[in-house]
């Protein structure tokens, strides 16, 4: 529990009001009780504090119609980001050291501040570094590394040659490296090509549980810096991710498609293969990639399309039955028209 006062010192907010309310924890506006602060980040947020019941609010600007105490911020997304780590639950952190049940393999280095779960196996000439977390069941396969302040939730897997970086956060049960889906017809039948290559995870890339990342034929997959993969996504054989991606579930990327950085994939996108997307693309909810698209674009639609055009073409579509009774009233007139002039011959 912290009061007003002492929030508002650790997120850097200008406080507005009594600094000896007690709060507990964070809510939304709408659902926050009486010892809840909440946060208003935009308009539809501003409005919600007329109604709510919250004890303080964290807003960039006074706010009207709230009574509370309000922590004035520049930035309300990251002060709440901030304000939500100083009630989050207090876990038992992962002790150092490896547990007895742990399998570990020749030629390997791992830091004594790193932490091995129970049941985690380590094949042969792996690097583990400071302060990394390999959670219960983890298994990592030859010749990896694993870059400092790095999480591996359970039951994650890492085949061989694959090399992850530093405060990187895999959750439970992804898997990196695993032979992508390439085949090349011989004799009549599909056979599997060589998959020689690894995977390469960039700093500060964090993904979600479920997914599925895919080993290179040639060189290497590579997931840029920074960027952030929601829960079950496939990315395929040779994908190249850029730096601060927004990758959202159930996305699929085929086989050396290129992402630059930033780009922003919402929920169900799929890309077809050598497939290039340029820096800042952002692809609506299920649309179908099925060509290059060059920087700052934003598509809608399968096959995606102009964001603007598809909007306009979901608007027409909507218009659609009106329209065909519509005709359908013009093809009458029309052909009571037609038979009053053949009348008149």
């Amino acid at each position: 529990m912290f009061t007003t006062a002492q929030i508002a010192e650790k997120i850097g907010a200008r406080l507005a009001g009594d600094g000896s309310v007690e709060i507990k924890a964070v809510g939304p506006a709408g659902a926050a009780c009486a010892t809840d602060i909440t946060f208003a980040a935009d308009d539809k947020h501003r409005e919600a504090l007329a109604n709510s019941a919250a004890a303080a609010v964290i807003v960039n600007e006074l706010a009207d119609n709230f009574g509370g105490p309000q922590l004035i911020v520049k930035d309300v997304n990251a002060a709440l980001i901030e304000t939500m780590k100083l009630f989050a639950p207090k876990l038992t952190p992962a002790a150092a050291g490896v547990h007895p049940t742990s399998v570990i393999g020749q030629n390997v280095e791992i830091a004594d501040s790193a932490s091995l779960g129970p049941n985690v196996t380590i094949a042969d000439n792996v690097r583990i570094a400071d302060n990394c977390v390999l959670a219960a069941g983890v298994r990592i396969g030859e010749n990896c590394t694993i870059g400092r302040d790095t999480r591996l939730d359970s039951n994650v897997v890492v085949y061989h040659n694959c090399r992850i970086g530093s405060g990187v956060i895999i959750q439970a049960n992804t898997t990196v490296g695993s032979t992508g889906f390439g085949y090349a017809p011989v004799n009549g039948r599909p056979v599997l090509i060589p998959h020689n290559g690894g995977v390469v995870i960039e700093d500060f890339v964090e993904i979600g549980a479920n997914c599925c990342i895919d080993r290179a034929k040639f060189g290497n997959t590579i997931i840029g810096a920074g960027t952030k993969i929601d829960n079950l996504v496939q990315i395929a054989h040779n994908v190249v991710i850029g730096k601060c991606c927004l990758i959202v579930g159930q996305v699929g990327i085929s086989g050396s498609s290129r992402l630059g950085d930033g780009v922003v994939l919402a929920g169900q996108v799929g890309i077809v293969d050598n497939v290039t997307i340029g820096d800042g693309v952002i692809i609506g909810a299920q649309a179908g990639v099925v060509r290059d698209t060059p920087a700052g674009k934003k598509l809608l639609g399968s096959p995606a399309i102009d964001y603007a055009e598809k909007v306009r073409e979901f608007a027409l579509a909507h218009r659609l039955p009106k329209m065909a009774e519509q005709l359908k009233e013009l093809i009458k007139k029309v052909n009571a028209l037609e038979a009053a002039a053949n009348d008149k011959k």
